[in-house]
């Protein structure tokens, strides 16, 4: 049976550049803040290290110590918890969305668009597979920040209710995030939440933040504001979301395709 409303909180948080153990701190703190009603709680891309490239100093494993604190909120607090971090498997990298839920059960999804412009392309090794996380009935489809400029990979043929990116959006492309998170919501008949970090990384590149909640009608349901560390709630219903899909059946219009090929990157 799909709960009727679903609660979700956004973090977005001032990162600590390249520094694990100083943002699960003050991860810590925050979640003191989530409330009881909380079902899941998302994080921004690389939410322990920023969006670096050191992989081989900041990589860790899916049973590493970031995992396992997951798990361990995610059991105390009983909410699940989704955002992205550096995982090492044998001798690749990867930019690794990990969701984890109450009972313990991890889901990942691999970066699919790496960000060339930033290199990331050299580092990392690109995702072939999209993920759709059944939680409490709703269908939920968790990407990664540059993944949103894409409208093929985010398609929705039917398959989730709610698309989520999480992200290290630059400043000097606000306009872009605030413009995509309402153009995929609206072009996929979805709930859409965006969650991005604040501050200066390593690299002197300033972030807004901006994170936010879009119904699938284009309106905005919660939104923090830019540039200030906080904490976005918001609720969504499911009844609303099939009532707006029955009465302006959109998708039942669209173009049906499948990626045939991803194209490899060395």
């Amino acid at each position: 049976m799909t709960q009727e409303i679903l609660h979700i909180a956004l973090f977005q948080s001032d990162l600590v550049w390249e520094n694990p153990k100083a943002n699960r701190d003050v991860m810590d703190q925050w979640f003191q803040q989530v409330s009881l009603l909380t079902d899941i709680v998302f994080l921004p891309e690389m939410f322990t290290t920023g969006f670096s490239m050191n992989v081989a100093q900041l990589a860790e494993t899916m049973e590493g110590e970031t995992v396992q604190w997951m798990k361990k909120h995610c059991k105390e607090k009983q909410f699940a918890l989704c955002g992205s971090l550096i995982i090492q498997e044998k001798e690749k990298y990867y930019n690794r969305l990990v969701f984890v839920e109450p009972s313990g059960e991890v889901h990942f999804y691999n970066k699919r668009h790496l960000f060339t412009m930033g290199g990331e392309e050299s580092h990392f090794q690109q995702g072939t597979e999209r993920l759709i996380v059944q939680y409490k009935g709703w269908r939920i489809c968790p990407l990664i920040c540059y993944d949103i400029r894409f409208p093929v990979w985010s398609r929705n043929c039917d398959e989730y209710d709610l698309l989520v990116y999480v992200a290290n959006w630059p400043r000097n492309r606000d306009e872009v995030w605030n413009t995509l998170l309402k153009s995929r919501a609206i072009e996929n008949q979805s709930y859409v939440a965006g969650v991005n970090r604040v501050g200066v990384d390593g690299q002197k590149i300033q972030y807004s933040g901006y994170s936010q909640v879009i119904n699938a009608k284009g309106k905005s349901v919660a939104t923090t504001n830019g540039g200030m560390e906080g904490m976005v709630e918001a609720e969504m219903s499911y009844s609303e979301l099939e009532k707006f899909k029955i009465t302006f059946p959109v998708l039942k219009d669209a173009d049906y395709f499948k990626v045939l090929k991803v194209p490899k990157v060395n």
